[in-house]
């Protein structure tokens, strides 16, 4: 009746990128560096329901050298993803989400992104938790190189 999935993504920090977690674009003089727009939040998001199902990865389904996904907006990943959840008869219950990132902080965009993620899964928003941390200077986080999300999600079946 239940199924629990994990997943982390983890980008590069680079100049002339934006930086955008959770569909949200957050002013900063750094984004992230990946094929798509690289939102750490929704891939990681993606791939523990992904994980949940035992369904594979996100390169299984939307791979790095298609060019149809060169930057792509990554909720509309987690969109897809979601209709593979639903198509199979499972439903989001819940889903815990970090966000580890020394620069910038991102107290002020918490909310936007949980009510963004909410929206592409047709869910409420105390649905989505979103948690955001830094790594006090340790690692290529704590470095300001990158930007980690882990994400766990509670699946449901039915409706």
């Amino acid at each position: 009746m239940y199924r629990i999935g994990f997943a982390s993504d983890i980008h590069r920090l680079v100049s002339n990128r934006k930086l955008i977690l959770g569909g949200v674009e957050i002013p900063y003089h750094l984004g992230l560096l990946g094929h798509s727009d690289a939102d750490v939040v929704c891939h990681a998001l993606s791939e523990a329901m992904l994980g949940a199902l035992a369904l594979g990865d996100l390169g299984t389904y939307f791979p790095d050298t298609d060019m149809k996904y060169k930057n792509i907006d990554s909720t509309i990943i987690l969109k897809e993803v979601y209709n593979m959840v639903r198509q199979r008869g499972y439903q989001l219950n819940n889903a815990d989400i970090s966000i580890s990132l020394e620069k910038p902080k991102l107290k002020n965009y918490i909310m936007q992104m949980r009510i963004n993620l909410a929206k592409v899964l047709s869910a409420e928003v105390d649905k989505i938790s979103i948690k955001a941390g830094t790594n006090e200077g340790v690692d290529a986080v704590g470095r300001e190189e990158a930007c980690v999300a882990t994400a766990i999600v509670l699946l449901k079946r039915g409706d």
